[in-house]
């Protein structure tokens, strides 16, 4: 299932993610986004599309 990974060097902390992932994968943590859970992500991608830095990228895992 993939997952999403955030460059925490691209990320500005700015809350588009967080506030688009309609599963609620995504938080703002020490001023970076993280996925805090993971398990709950459906893969549709939508933090990567909203995301104005390019920050985000899903990895597939077993």
């Amino acid at each position: 299932m993939p997952r999403p990974i955030i460059n925490e060097d691209d990320c500005s902390a700015c809350g588009i993610c967080v506030d688009a992932c309609p599963e609620g994968v995504l938080e703002i943590v020490s001023d970076t986004a993280e996925a805090v859970n993971e398990d709950d992500c459906s893969a549709c991608a939508t933090c990567m599309e909203e995301c104005p830095m390019g920050a985000i990228e899903e990895i597939e895992e077993d």
